[in-house]
Formats: structure tokens, C-alpha cells, sequence
């Protein structure tokens, strides 16, 4: 992908000439004095910038202060024709890449800018693992014992070095961005960016240009230049969640993408060439989808190269006491707390529980009986009612003599009576359930259990 050079000169021709000098290489824009510089910072991204020591009366280091102070990620390369010791030590010193001195020896001018765009970029990879660094990604979703995460696993080794395109399909809360983070942190693009889009959380009009881009003025509300998560994620990884849930409209600009690996901000008509990875997922059936004429079966064979289904926890039991092991570990710490574990009839309750909200649920849970807890180990009065019925008051809340009965008709009565239980009172059913609302609303869609 070309980077894009800002000029600022207050010569006209010197503007003229390093344009056509460099616009072969780049995408360049100039300006001959310091308020259309920054119109043009304010419009569109800039990754450098060449600028003039003298701006008309305008001191260019004042304007290298206020270039780093809008965004500290441009690189800025000081020219002047009065160069001295002292400008130019005070010039690197506020952040300037280079200093070079006039007339410019354009063999040397492409050189320094080369070297500043491998600077630049580098610079961006280490801001960017030092962020990933600081954040605590757990692996909470792939601590497993069980066969079916074994397979997941030995998956995501198969396929976590080549640019394939992957699906991940399995229900809410069972770990679908883990898995790409793992496929991306694991794989040979791990230094690059991962962006994360979630397709339902965006409003279908604002969602082109999240993934796209725009430039200012290209719809109302459009103050500034945007880069998009593709752009963002140039030589990465861009992971697509619930992509189910994506507009037909979008879904035809998308395909384009993944025909052409090329985008068009929105408002711009300049082709960008982009090499990115793309991971898309869903809690859907996406055939049925397409079946049903609300996503685009073309676009469907694009993703679904290969197929990393995650089971769901109530098909991964032997993992439970695993993962209620690590949740009670990383709370303590989080909570100030000093749990040691649970009672041996805790765990049979959650080992009998169907977990219509997966691992997400079963957090939220490990949780609640956590505050509530007055002992040094969890036991079942600090379990949440759902999972604890008193035994002469066993109904379809409680899990226990559930056996014989499928797993739908356990998990619809789990919904059932948690709805129940709050009123019909949708956000903190989800909550309890670990579940998105999303999530909730297409749960109570299949199993009829709206008003």
C-alpha cells in the first residue's frame, strides 16, 4: 500500500516539482502555507509530512509541535535552505524524522523517505504489540481437556500459517474471536494488526465506512477522513464477527474486497490495493441464510474456504472443572478476593448444567457465586436459583432430573423460566445467561417464546 506525503512550502515550484518527483511513489498533496497544510492533515491521512523551516513568517518548528500534537504518528522531514546546528538538533528534538537542506538531491530525498516509511511502519508495530501486550488476552476458551477442543486445536495448527480465509461458526460464548486471535498470534502475520469489526453492534450506514473508510464530506456527519478496518489492517489479520448479520448492501461491497483485494473509501475514487487475511464468524447457519435470500451464497463459498466449527460447552463437559478452575484464579485477583474452589455438589451442578450461554455464562456465574460467597470454597446457596432448585420444587429451572430430555428442550426451559424469573426483561436475562441480547432474541425466535 503507497503511504501519502504531505508538502508544506511556502515556494510554489519547489511544491511543483517534489510533487511530480514523487507522485509515481506516492500519494502526495502540497500546500503553500501552514492553514492549508492543515485542511489537508484535518481531510485526509497523511503518514509524512516534508516541511519547510520558514512558512512565510510562520516558524516551522511551532508547526512540527503542532503536526506531532495532532497526530504524534506523522513522520515529518525539516527542509530549509538556512540549515544550521542548532535548528537542526531543535528540530529533532520535537520529533522531527530528518533534517535535509536545500536544493534537495532527489536520489537522497527518496532514500531518507524510504528509510522514514520502514521507521514509520515499525514504529506503528511496536506501539501496537506493546498495546496487544498490555491487554490480558486470556485463553480461557481453549483451556480443554475434552476431544472436541483437540480437534479445534489441531485445526488452527493446520491452518494458522497459509492467507486462507476462514469461517468460525458455533454458538454466542463459546470462544469465536479467541480462535482467530489464536490463528493470527500463532500464524506469520502476528506482528501485523488485528482488527475486529463486529457486524451487528455497527449501524448498516455507518458500517461501509468502518470497514472501508471515507473522505471528509463523503455523507452527513463526515468531518474528517477516515481510514477503514481493512486499511488498518493492511499485511494482518481482519476479523469480521457475526457477519450473519451484515446488509446485503455491504455484503456485495465486501465481496468486491475479497474478489480484488481492493477498496474505495467512501467519497473517493482512488483504488487501494491491500493484502489482508480475512476471518469471519458467525453464531448463524449460514446456508440457511442464503436459502432464505439474506446472505449472498457467492459471498458465503469467499468466506468459508475452510470451515473451524467451536462446539458448544455443553458438548465439552470434561472441560468444565478446567475452566472454573482458571475463572476462580483470575477473579480472585480482580475481585480482591481469596476463593480456594468449590464443593464437590457446586461442581455437579455445573457439570449438569447446559449452558445455553457457553463459557461467557459460565464466567458471568463463577462470578456471582464468588461475591456472594462467605466460605473459602464456592457451595450451591451461592450458586445463581437457576442452576439450584430445592429438590421437592424441581422444575424445568432446575437441571437436575433432566435426563432423558433433549438438550433443546432443557436449554428452552432454562430460557423460559430465567425469562420468567426477570420479568421478561430481556437485557438481564442475556446477563445472566451470558449471552448477547442478539443472542437472546434469536434463542427466543426458535424456540416461540416471545409474548
Amino acid at each position: 500500500m503507497r503511504g501519502s506525503v504531505l508538502i508544506i512550502d511556502d515556494e510554489p515550484s519547489i511544491c511543483t516539482s517534489l510533487e511530480f518527483a514523487l507522485e509515481d511513489d506516492y500519494y502526495v498533496r502540497s500546500a503553500t502555507n501552514v492553514v492549508d497544510g492543515f485542511h489537508i492533515l484535518e481531510e485526509n491521512a497523511v503518514d509524512l509530512c516534508l516541511l519547510d523551516l520558514r512558512i512565510g513568517r510562520e516558524n516551522g518548528i511551532d508547526v512540527l509541535k503542532r503536526i506531532k500534537a495532532f497526530d504524534k504518528n506523522i513522520v515529518v522531514i525539516m527542509i530549509t535552505a538556512y540549515g544550521s546546528i542548532s535548528s537542526s538538533v531543535e528540530a529533532l528534538q520535537e520529533g522531527a524524522y530528518s533534517y535535509l537542506t536545500k536544493p534537495l538531491n532527489i536520489d537522497e530525498l527518496q532514500s531518507v523517505l524510504e528509510r522514514s516509511f520502514q521507521y514509520a511502519k515499525l514504529h506503528r508495530q511496536v506501539d501496537y504489540l506493546t498495546n496487544e501486550l498490555d491487554k490480558k488476552y486470556s485463553q480461557e476458551g481453549f483451556l480443554a481437556r475434552s476431544e472436541a477442543m483437540h480437534h479445534v486445536f489441531k485445526m488452527i495448527d493446520k491452518v494458522k500459517q497459509v492467507n486462507t480465509n476462514v469461517l468460525i461458526t458455533g454458538e454466542s460464548g463459546t470462544g469465536k474471536e479467541l480462535a482467530a486471535r489464536s490463528l493470527h498470534f500463532s500464524g506469520s502475520r502476528q506482528r501485523e494488526h488485528f482488527e475486529v469489526v463486529n457486524c451487528a453492534a455497527i449501524p448498516e450506514q455507518l458500517l461501509e465506512s468502518e470497514l472501508f473508510g471515507h473522505e471528509k464530506g463523503a455523507f452527513t456527519g463526515a468531518a474528517h477522513a477516515k481510514v477503514g478496518k481493512f486499511e488498518e489492517a493492511e499485511g494482518g489479520t481482519i476479523f469480521l464477527d457475526e457477519i450473519g448479520d451484515m446488509s446485503l448492501q455491504v455484503q456485495v461491497k465486501l465481496l468486491r474486497v475479497l474478489q480484488t483485494k481492493e477498496i474505495v473509501r467512501l467519497g473517493s475514487n482512488q483504488t487501494i490495493h491491500l493484502d489482508v487475511r480475512v476471518i469471519a464468524a458467525t453464531n448463524k447457519d449460514l446456508k440457511k441464510e442464503v436459502q432464505a435470500g439474506r446472505f449472498r451464497e457467492d459471498l458465503y463459498f469467499r468466506l468459508n474456504v475452510i470451515e473451524l466449527h467451536l462446539p458448544p460447552l455443553r458438548e465439552r463437559k470434561d472441560d468444565i472443572p478446567l475452566l472454573a478452575r482458571y475463572f476462580i484464579q483470575v477473579l480472585n485477583e480482580e475481585l480482591n478476593s481469596s476463593i480456594q474452589g468449590m464443593t464437590k455438589r457446586a461442581k455437579q451442578y455445573l457439570e449438569n448444567y447446559p449452558f445455553p450461554g457457553n463459557i461467557r455464562e459460565l464466567r458471568n456465574i463463577i462470578e456471582s457465586s464468588m461475591v456472594i460467597a462467605e466460605g473459602e470454597c464456592i457451595d450451591t446457596d451461592d450458586l445463581p436459583r437457576t442452576l439450584t432448585a430445592a429438590d421437592g420444587e424441581k422444575d424445568a429451572e432446575s437441571v437436575a432430573g433432566t435426563a432423558g430430555q433433549s438438550l433443546k428442550k432443557v436449554e428452552k426451559e432454562h430460557i423460559k423460566q430465567t425469562l420468567k424469573e426477570f420479568n421478561g426483561h430481556r437485557k438481564q436475562t442475556a446477563e445472566v445467561l451470558g449471552i448477547s441480547e442478539r443472542g437472546l432474541r434469536d434463542k427466543i425466535k426458535l424456540y416461540d417464546l416471545s409474548d
